[in-house]
């Protein structure tokens, strides 16, 4: 992935998609805070779920537009896992 951060951070907004085909809104990060500096990620991320043992965790790579951002959501918790600069 690029640097790796593994930092706790605050997401302030979410955005929902229904993919086509699916009866199902699936919620996806759209705005988060780290260090005080807020980020806004375009609306084309990827989110998918991982298996940690009985745990599922899901996984997103976002993109402000020049980077690329993976976080994690277990435990209501958000983990900005690392960052990919000039990923576009």
């Amino acid at each position: 992935m690029g640097t790796i951060i593994n930092q706790e951070v605050e997401v302030t907004s979410v955005y929902f998609w229904n993919k086509p085909g699916r009866n199902c809104l699936e919620g996806y990060p759209r705005r988060m805070v780290i260090d005080d500096h807020e980020y806004t990620f375009l609306e084309s991320g990827i989110g998918y779920l991982v298996q940690k043992g009985t745990a599922l965790i899901k996984l997103f790579d976002m993109s402000d537009g020049s980077s690329t951002y993976r976080l994690r959501l277990e435990d209501n918790r958000w983990t900005l896992v690392g960052i990919k600069a000039g990923s576009l």
